[in-house]
């Protein structure tokens, strides 16, 4: 487990997106981000779930946060131009981005994977993470330090058999990571780096392992320190880095 004790006041005052906010890691670390001082952005496809977010961090007292209901993987470009826009009026400037939201799709062979379903699986994980990213990049280099990280997987650095769209569109989301890093590197205030959670208890990992106890997995509570060390000012100088979690 990544050793990291983060100061209560870590986040004060900085703005942070989180997608996929509705549920497992992503509502943890909305939750976590909000408890550190951090104005959230809780960005995800289902209302309902977003505003339960919503509702927990302000009843424990933690900064407003703000509401995106958007669905990745039928976003177009006017959307993330829409969605900019609103946030720059609304806050000026963005401090940090964690791309959470993730598809799995199906378990199976290349050779049988439906072609729909890798599209869908590539948008949400891939495409959306990159385009949010480029549109947001005037309102990350307004932040005297921003943070974008990306999540990976153990999948997305060896290909292992059968978890097809899911584990390339990991390889591909390092790639874009470390393409990022480097053009940031030394002349901008912007720093990207992805996080493998590794086996966390939630409802993505119970559909990839049907058979597993949940009661044996890492809560995903248990992970949160360092997604704290990466939007906060202790790790001002790392970049183009893939940690892992646990």
């Amino acid at each position: 487990m990544f050793e990291y004790q983060a100061p209560e006041d870590l986040l004060k005052d900085r703005i942070i997106l989180v997608t996929g906010a509705g549920a497992g890691i992503g509502r943890v670390a909305a939750k976590t981000f909000a408890a550190h001082g951090a104005t959230v952005i809780l960005l995800g496809r289902t209302l309902e779930k977003l505003e339960q977010v919503y509702d927990e961090i302000e009843a424990a007292g933690h900064p407003q946060p703000a509401l995106v209901p958007l669905n990745l993987e039928s976003a177009q470009e006017h959307d993330f131009i829409e969605l900019t826009n609103t946030l720059e009026q609304e806050f000026g400037r963005i401090d940090g981005i964690l791309h959470n939201a993730g598809l799995l799709g199906v378990r199976t062979h290349i050779q049988t994977y439906d072609p729909v379903i890798w599209q869908q699986v590539m948008q949400v994980n891939l495409n959306a993470p990159f385009m949010l990213t480029q549109i947001l990049m005037p309102l990350l280099e307004r932040s005297e330090n921003a943070s974008i990280v990306f999540t990976s997987s153990s999948v997305g650095r060896k290909g292992r058999a059968y978890w097809g769209a899911y584990g390339v569109s990991k390889f591909a989301t390092e790639g874009l990571m470390q393409t990022l890093a480097d053009e940031v590197e030394n002349i901008s205030n912007i720093r990207a780096n992805c996080i493998n959670p590794g086996a966390t208890r939630t409802q993505m990992r119970s559909s990839a392992y049907p058979a597993e106890n949940p009661a044996s997995v890492t809560a995903p509570e248990d992970i949160m320190p360092l997604y704290l060390y990466l939007m906060g000012r202790d790790s001002l100088e790392v970049n183009g880095q893939s940690l892992d979690a646990q």
